[in-house]
């Protein structure tokens, strides 16, 4: 059984290319290490869902029905993070 390393919180609302950009970025750096990755979308419109689905089957999807914020987003994503090593993305650092 492996050992889950690091949780990773990504909180989405509307920016399917920066969530791509982002989730691709976090893959490709992540190495050896065994990585959860946790997107909590925010009621999306674009089709970050479904790019999600698609294209990263292999994260943990939760899909809101409503924007909640991104406090209550993140907690959502902290809350069933199995790491004990868990690292919040804040979407501005991510654009850089």
């Amino acid at each position: 059984m492996n050992i889950t390393e690091v949780s990773v919180v990504v909180v989405n609302w509307n920016t399917q290319d920066i969530l791509r950009d982002c989730l691709r970025s976090i893959y490709e750096q992540g190495g050896e290490i065994d990585l959860e990755v946790i997107v909590i979308d925010n009621a999306s419109t674009d089709g970050s869902v479904e790019m999600v689905k698609k294209d990263f089957p292999q994260v943990t999807l939760i899909e809101n029905s409503q924007n909640r914020g991104f406090a209550a987003a993140n907690n959502q994503g902290i809350a069933i993070a199995r790491a004990a090593l868990r690292y919040a993305v804040e979407r501005s650092l991510a654009e850089m």
